[in-house]
């Protein structure tokens, strides 16, 4: 018998010999396996824990057998005392978090009725034999070929296989998929992120303007809520007609073809997935093959992503780079109100505010800077200029964001069915043009986070830029430090600088050059999510060097926002006091970064340093 552990967003396969064993025995194997895995994570000898079951969500009580309240196969969660429920689901961005909760979402009675509207203009259509793209035509280059009524029904099932067809490919878990074809091809998505492709795709099939049926919506909104996910490809979109082959793959699912995933079976047969939740396959009616392929919720969803964790770092970043600029006993004079108020980019005001809270002030003093003032002129520019860098990130992400927003709103199916005037209409809001533009943008933006950063690493392991020791460990020579942590760090910015080359400039002419003009939103999509990866590993990074920079100021102490970050990064990464492995505490220090917790040390002090101040800004959030 096996079970599968979820513990802090990691799954572990626990064999259980002797099924008769407690459930306590399980959760303590599965934590052994958990610190096996993560040796930089500290667990207590008797940690104190909790189980629950993933299929319906129910406490599993430790003293029980495993026979007694758990199948083979069978998926359980187990969260740490302190921890919280769906750990790894704080990884990912606020929209998705809300998608992740297990409340049972459903359809209002006005969306219902738009729905309903909508059929009813294409039900009319066929009843009249009129023709109309999409409902009784073939697709694309095909529009001129009208099919017949009793053929209707294969018609749409035949464009999602189409749209499907194309090589085999393997799971990254390692499961070997069966023979189905597919178009796309690389890596599935995580369930995760096909969640909010399924979200983002009803949502907008509920508006009323795609003629989907009700039954075909409300059976999509069972399977979302079920977490029965279907196999989706990362590669293989143009980004016009929309993201075709990832939805194509999201309807096959749905169909009861190809493969599918939930908490309580894995990776299996999709129609085994379905039902084993009591849910039966859709069965496309005409026009809804092409109204579930018909779209950017791809791209939308990889980006909302993106746009989201690229706003934590890009707030984490101004905190680490405060603390940087403190070890390398740098000037507050460059973040005073006045200057940038002459030069009001909100971003670059937000940014000087920010630093002002953390710095040393007649609020928060700091030793540091008490006991060893400031001897220069004036610091280089990646201390100095971090309102005017930094700032204009934080606008890139906002302008990004409200791009998004309206995306992630928005009808971009085709035809477009208006239930009012009664007819259809074929547009173009599928093309992906407006979230691969932003989402490059937000490539080029964000990336410059990375890129001061790295700099700034630089010059605390630089003996001759700063007052500290090479590579910010003693003995060197026989211990190398931050050396290599550096190197990385250049590493990354070096890779970004590739994958910030916009795809939206390229197009390729597909569908015999009826889509003649397509946005690679997909890719520009995935890139965004790479370049924000490593602008975190990055600032990872920073935050560690400056932390172990902090240590030879000792007994001086800095700011009580500044020193809360340290006391922070100190509960999972000891001072470097000779070589060791630097991997773990990398990953540890991003996941700090992933959860948000060095933004949240700091906000309640700057929230203080705001209200004693009130200086020309209405919030430091």
């Amino acid at each position: 018998m096996r079970v599968s552990v979820c513990v802090r967003g990691d799954w572990l396969v626990v064999p259980c010999g002797d099924p008769s064993k407690s459930m306590r025995w399980l959760g303590l194997e599965a934590l052994r396996r958990y610190a096996r895995a993560h040796p930089s994570e500290v667990l207590s000898s008797q940690p104190s824990f909790v189980l629950k079951r993933c299929v319906d969500g129910g406490l599993l009580d430790v003293e029980d057998s495993i026979s007694s309240v758990l199948s083979d196969n069978d998926f359980v969660k187990l969260r740490i005392h302190g921890d919280t429920w769906d750990r790894s689901h704080d990884l990912l961005p606020g929209c998705i978090k809300r998608i992740q909760s297990n409340e049972e979402d459903e359809l209002s009675s006005e969306t219902e009725e738009c729905v309903n509207k909508a059929r009813d203009v294409i039900e009319k259509i066929i009843s009249e034999n009129a023709v109309v793209y999409g409902v009784n035509t073939g697709f694309g280059k095909f529009a001129r070929s009208v099919v017949a009524k009793d053929q209707l029904k294969e018609l749409q099932e035949n464009l999602i296989r189409s749209t499907c067809a194309g090589k085999k490919s393997f799971l990254e878990s390692s499961l070997f998929l069966s023979s189905s074809l597919f178009a796309g091809v690389g890596a599935a998505l995580i369930p995760e992120r096909t969640r909010m492709l399924l979200a983002l795709r009803i949502n907008t099939l509920a508006k009323g303007y795609s003629g989907v049926s009700l039954e075909t919506l409300q059976k999509m909104l069972s399977a979302f809520n079920a977490s029965c996910l279907s196999w989706v490809p990362e590669k293989g979109t143009v980004g016009a007609s929309g993201d075709l082959a990832p939805l194509a793959h999201l309807a096959l699912g749905l169909m009861g073809e190809g493969q599918m995933w939930s908490p309580n079976t894995g990776w299996t047969d999709a129609r085994t997935v379905l039902e084993g939740h009591g849910l039966t396959p859709i069965s496309l009616k005409p026009k809804e093959g092409l109204a579930l392929i018909n779209g950017t919720q791809m791209m939308s969803s990889l980006g909302a992503e993106a746009v989201e964790r690229a706003e934590a770092i890009a707030r984490q970043a101004d905190v680490i780079a405060a603390l940087t600029l403190e070890v390398l006993r740098g000037t507050n004079k460059a973040f005073d109100n006045d200057i940038h108020a002459v030069r009001p980019h909100a971003g670059q005001i937000l940014v000087a505010q920010r630093f002002r809270a953390l710095l040393h002030s007649d609020i928060f003093p700091s030793a540091i800077a008490e006991e060893k003032p400031y001897d220069r002129v004036q610091d280089a520019y990646t201390l100095r200029c971090c309102p005017q860098v930094h700032g204009v990130a934080n606008d890139t992400i906002a302008f990004v964001k409200k791009i998004l927003n309206t995306e992630l709103n928005s009808s971009t199916d085709n035809p477009l069915v208006f239930a009012e005037r009664g007819i259809t209409i074929s547009g173009g809001n599928f093309h992906g043009e407006y979230p691969a533009k932003a989402l490059d943008f937000l490539s080029i933006g964000v990336h410059e986070l990375a890129s001061i950063s790295e700099r700034r690493i630089e010059r605390m392991c630089n003996p001759s830029l700063s007052d500290l020791p090479a590579f910010l460990v003693k003995e060197g020579g026989f211990n190398s430090g931050f050396m290599i942590a550096h190197c990385t760090a250049a590493a990354l910015v070096s890779e970004n600088k590739v994958l910030c080359h916009p795809a939206s400039v390229d197009s390729l002419s597909t569908s015999a050059a009826t889509e003649d003009h397509v946005s690679m939103g997909g890719w520009a999509a995935r890139k965004a999510l790479r370049v924000v990866e490593h602008v975190e590993q990055v600032l990872a990074i920073e935050l560690l060097a400056a932390c172990q920079a902090l240590e030879f100021f000792r007994p001086l102490g800095t700011t009580a926002p500044l020193e809360r970050v340290y006391e922070l990064l100190r509960t999972v990464v000891r001072p470097w006091d000779k070589d060791r492995v630097m991997s773990s505490d990398i990953e540890v220090a991003h996941k700090l970064l992933l959860e948000e917790k060095v933004w949240k040390a700091v906000l309640p002090y700057m929230e203080q340093y705001k209200d004693s101040h009130r200086d020309h800004i209405s919030s430091v959030d």
